[in-house]
């Protein structure tokens, strides 16, 4: 952990003119950026700005502990300036929105970011800690206050000017951030505000590292996408040639899970060129043995991690492979894509495409080969349970880990080991996928007569999964042991018990663990991952109403409130794990956009079936009722990643995620799969009622 900045500020290098002036030479714009917008959320006040070779998102945040953040696409590199805590909170305000600059390092190398004027009410910003780096490091001293000894940047200081400037750890251009005090004074490693009792200051950030190639909205979206200009923005800040971005500020660069499920469900609303962009970024990713990777780390994170690691490799990407749902997501989306959505033709230049890999730099093979590679790997791994489909040979989380699937916070599965969306959705829908692009022909040139005798087995493989293995997942609390519990966990959260009762009228709760553990028991969590087998599967009838009906019920016997639908219920799990599944946690009781949108496209889709009885029907269309009269309670908050709630007089009501003590982290501000409204849209409504856009 690094200690406060005020002995180097004070041991500072003072600056001469001639200095400052030749790392400050901008190229300004003449024209208004391609992208730029602004929001706040919670204690955070964001502004994006997209314009050629510059990408930034500037984050200043309100309160008693502000801060100073940009986060850069390029590289997924970020410089942030940490302030000591205040007496009492105080509030940021942008006189000028960002502007695109291109500045120059002292060796005259150029660095892309922009330059902004801010003022925060605030009597005395005393620093206390710079960090210059990838994100991921200031992420790390975001929660833990720690990074590696290697970035420490001092400040050099002259006049009324900051500056914190470094090259990268290998010699390249580096990071920078300046501020110039406009309002106030700087004194004894503490900037004091002026007579009006403001600190007004011009902020100039900038990084060296390789910029991204942006698509432009008109290159994003077709005719059928929504016209919701905050997600249309979200989605734009958010995606290039080269892949898509997870999220801003914290995740500024390629997920594949992330990736593979917002181009599932943004699909109908994405031009084919998008689509392919997403599914090459994933494929470019993989392993030799087919697994997608999760994350990458650029730049400086991985000369780093390189280095301390004793490997070659330099500034390559390091990849990630500790997921098992996103391999497992990538045949089923492109199979949607491929005989679905994209002409045959379009279909089969998409497989006959080279894609560079990633993972391994220098080789190049057909998108095709790529997809026949993962197919194999899904076949292999689902083999063992579909031979004998008892519960240990189910997919588990790799060992020795907590984490495995989307809810990967360590307590995200509640410290389970067989994930319920993985075993009892995504297994089955991959190997349904391949069997049907094999029956489809667009693989053949692909396949060896290996990989086409692995394929054929496909279909039997994905019957017994779909049959057996959501059954091991089933769980069923009787009417007065569930009627207690949901009474003793609304009390002790301060929400209403009644609603919650009523909907239950004496009956058994039942519904599907998020997890089993290490020795096969259920995790007895209420969860949203229902929505991944109403989205990739087509379960029996009479489970849909069944399981569907569950979670339709008012929180806490279900998962609805006011204002979402919740992603984890602990009500009828022990104290302890209660504890860890609060509102504050970010895997807890909590709604996430995309989760709730999956749902939503889930339901759709499974209303389209024509196999369902009256009642079934019954069940499903009051779920997507009261699931999208939330949607639209929240719309503000779409684009962000997570949000909290409070039960206020009579009614919950959002509470920005990170924005109290207690919460564990912070939402981002755009968020990949939070723009997946565009495309998931509200069911159509009746004769004379338009639909809500």
């Amino acid at each position: 952990m690094q200690g406060s900045m005020r002995a180097a500020v004070t041991a500072g290098l003072l600056l001469s003119g001639a200095l400052l002036a030749s790392g400050a030479v901008a190229q300004q714009r003449g024209n208004a950026p391609e992208l730029a917008y602004s929001l706040t959320e919670g204690q955070n006040l964001n502004a994006f700005v997209r314009d050629g070779e510059v990408a930034a998102h500037l984050l200043l945040r309100n309160g008693s502990e502000p801060r100073i953040l940009v986060a850069f696409p390029a590289g997924n590199s970020g410089v942030g300036l940490w302030f000591e805590p205040l007496s009492r909170a105080a509030t940021w305000h942008l006189d000028q929105s960002p502007r695109p600059r291109t500045l120059t390092d002292d060796k005259g190398r150029p660095l892309h970011g922009i330059e902004t004027i801010a003022t925060i009410d605030a009597p005395r910003l005393a620093l206390s800690q710079a960090v210059l780096s990838n994100v991921r490091f200031l992420r790390d001293y975001q929660a833990i206050r720690g990074f590696p000894p290697e970035l420490a940047t001092p400040a050099r200081i002259e006049g009324n000017r900051i500056l914190y400037a470094r090259d990268r750890v290998d010699g390249a251009p580096g990071y920078r951030l300046e501020l110039e005090v406009l309002g106030g004074r700087i004194a004894n490693g503490a900037i004091l505000a002026g007579a009006d009792g403001r600190v007004r200051l011009r902020i100039v950030a900038a990084t060296g590292d390789t910029p991204l190639t942006g698509l432009s909205k008109a290159e994003l979206l077709n005719a059928h996408a929504a016209a919701d200009p905050a997600a249309r923005d979200a989605l734009a800040f958010l995606s290039y040639r080269e892949k898509f971005l997870a999220g801003s500020w914290r995740f500024d660069t390629y997920f594949g899970r992330d990736t593979l499920m917002s181009v599932r469900l943004l699909m109908p609303a994405l031009k084919g060129a998008a689509v392919e962009a997403g599914l090459g970024s994933v494929l470019a990713r993989l392993n030799p043995g087919g697994e997608v990777a999760h994350e990458e780390g650029l730049a400086e994170f991985a000369l780093i991690d390189h280095a301390r690691h004793s490997q070659p490799g330099g500034a390559a990407a390091t990849l990630d492979y500790g997921m098992i749902d996103d391999d497992y997501m990538l045949g089923p989306v492109a199979a949607e894509y491929l005989l679905g959505h994209a002409t045959p033709a379009a279909a089969r230049a998409f497989l006959a495409s080279r894609i560079a890999s990633e993972a391994r730099p220098g080789a190049a093979d057909p998108a095709g080969v790529l997809l026949v590679r993962n197919l194999r790997f899904v076949i292999d791994q689902a083999t063992p349970f579909a031979r004998d489909p008892r519960w240990n040979r189910l997919v588990g989380i790799h060992q020795g880990h907590m984490t495995g699937q989307w809810r990967d916070s360590e307590e995200g599965i509640g410290r389970g080991r067989y994930p319920y969306d993985v075993n009892a959705a995504l297994v089955p829908a991959a190997l349904e996928a391949a069997d049907k692009l094999l029956r489809a022909g667009l693989l053949d040139r692909y396949l060896t007569s290996a990989d086409r005798a692995a394929l054929a087995r496909a279909a039997a493989m994905a019957a017994i999964w779909r049959e057996t293995a959501p059954d091991l997942f089933a769980v069923e609390t009787p009417a007065p042991r569930a009627a207690a519990q949901v009474r003793e966990y609304a009390a002790r959260v301060g929400v209403p018990a009644a609603p919650a009762l009523a909907a239950l009228n004496g009956r058994p709760l039942r519904y599907h663990a998020i997890a089993l553990d290490d020795h096969g028991k259920p995790v007895p969590i209420l969860n949203s991952d229902e929505g991944f087998a109403l989205l990739f599967g087509h379960p029996d009838p009479a489970a849909l109403q069944t399981y569907v009906g569950a979670l339709a019920r008012p929180f806490p016997a279900g998962l609805m409130t006011d204002i979402g639908l919740l992603v984890a219920n602990p009500a009828l799990a022990a104290p302890e794990v209660q504890d860890r599944f609060t509102p504050a946690a970010y895997h807890g009781a909590v709604v996430w956009s995309w989760q709730q949108a999956m749902f939503a496209a889930g339901l759709a889709r499974q209303l389209a079936r024509t196999d369902l009885s009256p009642a079934t029907r019954a069940v499903l269309k009051d779920a997507q009722t009261k699931l999208w009269r939330a949607i639209e309670a929240t719309r503000a908050t779409q684009s962000s990643e997570l949000w909290s709630w409070a039960f206020e007089n009579g009614r919950y009501k959002v509470v920005a995620f990170g924005a109290g003590k207690a919460d564990v982290d912070e939402s981002n501000a755009a968020q990949l799969w939070s723009t997946v409204y565009l495309a998931v849209r509200p069911p159509k409504a009746g004769p004379g009622k338009p639909r809500r856009r």
